[in-house]
């Protein structure tokens, strides 16, 4: 029986899926490495960790299932954006990765923005520069560690250094590379005039390939060291938004995303190039050939919830323990208590600064509208709704530009709670469905395996063989109205706010220098 695998290279921990062709998961292993913060704004990984949990899960995934390794036909990536995998002339890695959600390159951004010009991102790659993405990672080397710039000989990004890894081969694919701002999202190819405009080597950067393409086979260290067959063929995988899409469906136009897992991502298929005059939310490359979309990213969406158990809700984790459940649940059932709009507090979820539609790396959290009344879970039940009211924010701006939205599908960790659904589908006023699978990146990865492998003939033929509707949150036309009254508020905070947020900036920046 053929078999596909699904690798997610994520920033909390590597997974592997194992999927028969009818999507179905035989089994899985999620194997967690640990995201350094040296500074505060600081995120970290080593790529090593990466390719060691990435080992220990293939080999977990093909003992559980007791498969004979012949009966994987393909193997695909999918994998967190924009990290910086700077590698040596031997390809190893020169310092560790700095990933999607570091905050460090403020000036470099400024940098770009002042050489090249807003007029003229807009026109070569269809985004602005921003702190997350590759290319100011770049210059910030260049600037701040220039004895680790000089020894440079290759640039990757986070999934496609575990590619290497597993094939000897350097390359990357077309989804993943228009997250760097260097790629001509139009031709889908690297952009050498902002190569040339910023003096960074194009030799540095792999071939780039479409999603579904065949670029590399297993090596017989990686089968001896994995229990994989040799020659099985690595197919180039996806950036994790757009296998994600992938996975729940999203290749038609009028079906948005909305994945609500550490960050929080609107994402809009589109059948031809669309940019945002303003540049708040980004137009990148589809891993379907030859489609693109638009997406608005939040940093802090799941992380904002997380933040809040690990700080805020030992109580909550005190009788989970007891209940044996997860203490999300009980956090989410204290939620449910309240009415909608949290009795008047609204949750700003800055907690790693911003990045769509605000790109301000300074912005912060805030519980605004605490009253003697206020309970905890008031406080709960606001990080929902503030979390999904910072969605909502991208996607009026995908509505703004005149982009059908028919369907809503979510997905990510807060799909699984009917409240968060309930609460998506009020404050969004579209019908909210979820998918018949939980495991988005890696499915939409399998199935990038399965046309490479020619399991399949295209994308659109597996996805309706394997992605179905298993259920539809309609809005409750009550509490939309209501929530639009609160969201009007929301919408006004962080532009009340922003000049705090850069005078604490500054202040904690100035105390850190001393």
């Amino acid at each position: 029986m053929p078999y596909l695998i699904g690798i997610d290279v994520g920033t909390s921990g590597a997974k592997t899926v194992l999927f028969d062709t009818k999507g179905n998961v035989v089994t899985k292993s999620v194997i967690e490495y640990p995201l350094e913060q040296p500074h505060p704004g600081w995120s970290e990984q080593e790529p090593e960790n990466w390719w060691k949990a990435t080992v220990k899960s293939i080999r977990k995934v093909l003992q559980r299932s007791k498969i004979n390794s012949a009966e994987v036909k393909g193997i695909s990536l999918s994998g967190q954006m924009h990290g910086a995998v700077f590698l040596d002339k031997n390809l190893r890695p020169v310092r560790p990765c700095i990933l999607w959600n570091d905050q460090r390159t403020v000036e470099q951004c400024q940098t770009i923005i002042e050489k090249i010009g807003l007029d003229k991102l807009r026109e070569l790659v269809g985004n602005t520069a921003l702190s997350g993405f590759t290319a100011p990672k770049i210059l910030w080397l260049r600037d701040c560690e220039p004895e680790h710039y000089a020894r440079v000989n290759k640039l990757v990004l986070p999934k496609d250094y575990v590619r290497y890894k597993l094939t000897g081969v350097l390359a990357t694919e077309v989804s993943d590379a228009s997250g760097t701002i260097l790629f001509d999202n139009k031709q889908r190819t690297w952009s050498s005039e902002m190569l040339q405009r910023l003096d960074i080597n194009p030799d540095w950067f792999p071939n780039c390939y479409e999603s579904d393409s065949v670029c590399g086979e297993i090596t017989k260290k990686v089968a001896l060291t994995t229990g994989l067959k040799v020659g099985t063929p690595v197919i180039a995988g996806g950036a994790d938004n757009t296998c994600s899409a992938i996975g729940n469906g999203i290749i038609l136009e009028g079906r948005v995303l909305a994945s609500i897992g550490t960050s929080g991502v609107i994402f809009c298929h589109t059948d031809t190039v669309k940019v945002d005059p303003k540049l708040r939310v980004h137009s990148f490359c589809h891993s379907v050939r030859y489609k693109w979309y638009l997406m608005g990213c939040m940093l802090s969406a799941g992380f904002s919830f997380r933040w809040f158990r690990d700080q805020l809700g030992v109580f909550e984790k005190q009788i989970a323990k007891k209940r044996k459940v997860d203490p999300y649940e009980i956090l989410t059932e204290a939620a449910s208590l309240v009415p909608v709009g949290s009795n008047g507090v609204i949750f700003l979820p800055y907690l790693m600064g911003e990045r769509s539609p605000h790109g301000d790396p300074n912005a912060k959290s805030v519980f605004f509208g605490i009253t003697a009344k206020t309970t905890r879970e008031d406080l709960i039940r606001a990080v929902l709704e503030g979390v999904t009211f910072g969605m909502r924010d991208s996607l009026e701006i995908m509505r703004e530009l005149r982009q059908p939205i028919q369907q809503i599908r979510v997905t990510g960790g807060g799909a699984q709670s009917g409240l968060w659904r309930q609460i998506c589908a009020d404050i969004f006023n579209t019908p909210v469905v979820t998918v018949n699978t939980t495991e988005g990146a890696a499915l939409g990865a399998a199935i990038l395996a399965g046309v490479g492998a020619g399991v399949y003939p295209d994308i659109a033929t597996a996805v309706e063989r394997i992605v179905t509707v298993t259920s539809v949150t309609d809005p409750i036309l009550e509490n939309s109205k209501r929530y639009n009254e609160f969201y009007q508020i929301f919408k006004g905070l962080y532009p009340a706010l922003k000049p705090a947020f850069d005078q604490i900036s500054a202040i904690i920046t100035e105390k850190l220098k001393h």
